[in-house]
């Protein structure tokens, strides 16, 4: 009788002594096994030494590609150097007829734009197949997700440092508007001052230049900084009476539409030094006037060589192309 207790309490103490045991197994092999130079020292950090399952929270620039740009014509891409070609409407001739006058035939011209994808990112990272089993966290899963956030940050600030250069000159400049020349929308050495009392000027302006260029009244976006949407919350937009809402945008922190224009902010516009100031290139537009493509052509999970670790990588191959030049406004500006 007395073994059966002694069993039964050693058993006991035993299961209760259990995950003392295994978290001392744990840390004695995290420090008894070092680290080569050069790789970091994930002991108390990804390994844990206290039972916690969170990462610190990562905030990651909003990106705004998906939103501005359409994938009409996305179709198969199958490898970087892949173009998709682009048929283009052509313009129809209208003419005045006259009782026994001769017609003149028009013979139209369909140009081809040509959307190349000459464009390739990757990332490639090994994690120690240690750390992978020491750590109470999915690491790979994680670091996976992270690259593939910095992947669409990476196209996103590549796209809008790009594009408004192809923006039609009647979109951009002193004397924006195909039909007035009258709308300004700031030039290199003369950047358009963003205050609160003109910034819904600069927007009613844009939808201006979009209006002389007979865009659809749907479809349209101006992206701009974070310190001009705070600019913009500050202008009489606060006002609710006057922007037709129930609530004012400071009590409910949402911009929206602002005279036709989707409004996002993004830290990846485009910026650089004039003169004494900071100015950046702020681009609006309608959907039909870039065109994007994107596959993420390889994505591999496999043993590390070199090493007893899992290599991850992957290779997104893309392009982009301004198919629509008159759809492509291009603001200049900078902090008043």
């Amino acid at each position: 009788m007395k073994s059966k207790i002694q069993s039964f309490f050693t058993a006991l103490l035993a299961f209760a002594l259990a995950p003392i045991a295994r978290y001392c197994e744990r840390n004695l092999l995290m420090y008894v096994v070092a680290s080569a130079a050069g790789h970091p020292a994930y002991s108390g950090t990804f390994i844990p030494e206290i039972w916690s399952g969170k990462l610190v929270e990562k905030f990651y620039d909003a990106t705004v590609f998906g939103e501005i740009a359409n994938t009409d014509y996305e179709g198969e891409i199958a490898s970087m150097g892949d173009k998709v070609h682009i048929r283009t409407t052509p313009t129809i001739i209208i003419r005045d007829y006259q009782k026994g006058g001769t017609l003149q035939t028009q013979r139209p011209e369909s140009p081809n734009k040509t959307l190349v994808i000459d464009r390739a990112k990757y990332f490639n990272f090994v994690i120690d197949n240690i750390d992978r089993y020491q750590s109470d966290i999915a690491l790979m899963d994680d670091w996976a997700g992270d690259a593939g956030e910095q992947m669409k940050i990476t196209i996103d600030t590549g796209i809008l440092g790009d594009i408004y250069a192809d923006a039609a000159a009647e979109n951009s400049g002193l004397t924006a508007g195909r039909k007035s020349a009258s709308y300004n929308m700031g030039v290199t050495g003369t950047p358009f001052v963003v205050t609160a009392a003109n910034v819904l000027d600069l927007l009613t302006a844009a939808g201006g230049v979009a209006d002389e260029q007979n865009w659809p009244e749907s479809g349209r976006w101006f992206v701009m900084p974070a310190w001009m949407r705070v600019v913009l919350m500050n202008s009489d937009l606060k006002n609710a009476s006057l922007a037709g809402d129930e609530t004012s945008i400071l009590r409910n922190g949402r911009i929206g539409m602002v005279d036709r224009w989707m409004i996002y902010v993004s830290n990846n516009v485009a910026s650089v030094t004039d003169g004494a100031f900071t100015a950046y290139n702020c681009v609006f537009g309608h959907k039909s006037g870039l065109t994007f493509a994107s596959q993420m052509t390889e994505m591999d999970s496999l043993k590390a060589e070199s090493t007893f670790g899992t290599l991850v990588r992957g290779l997104n191959v893309y392009g982009y192309e301004v198919i629509k030049p008159e759809s492509i406004g291009h603001a200049y500006v900078r902090k008043g």
